[in-house]
């Protein structure tokens, strides 16, 4: 396995375990009730799993020099998982996961493209160049099947 591998593994895998997370956080949504609710219950899951595997591995405590440094704008990640996450509880049930998670995918390419075109907010420059796009394109209009065949 080369040095790559490991990386597109995670990715795949971590976008892998996305609909399961949908479908987990749905099913919640019938016992518990507002979107925004079951998106908490996740989100504090989620925190003490964080918390959990930190300390196993025995990472740090940042340094509050270090935290001081940051932008205020650096901290926006965690809300932006929040409107994620409860944009995926509130529009499975009406459309479906499979569409839920296609425009999602769809919204995640067009964006990076973006981010990677720019090298926006720290990243790495990646020209969109025809392939790239074309990939994006591809992946529209995969999710446009997918929402055509849910009528």
């Amino acid at each position: 396995m080369d040095g790559r591998t490991i990386y597109l593994l995670a990715a795949l895998i971590g976008g892998a375990v996305l609909p399961v997370q949908v479908a987990l956080n749905t099913l919640l949504r019938r016992y518990v009730g507002e979107p925004m609710q079951v998106t908490f219950i996740s989100y504090l899951a989620g925190t003490l799993a964080s918390l959990v595997i930190c300390f196993a591995a025995r990472y740090p405590v940042p340094a509050w020099t270090s935290l001081a440094q940051t932008s205020w704008w650096m901290w926006i990640g965690g809300c932006l998982g929040t409107f994620y996450v409860w944009s995926t509880i509130f529009a499975t049930p009406r459309i479906g996961a499979a569409l839920a998670l296609g425009l999602t995918i769809a919204g995640q390419m067009i964006a990076a493209l973006f981010l990677d075109h720019y090298g926006a907010i720290g990243l790495t420059r990646y020209a969109a160049s025809p392939t790239r796009i074309a990939g994006v394109v591809l992946v529209i209009l995969g999710v446009s099947m997918v929402a055509y065949t849910r009528r």
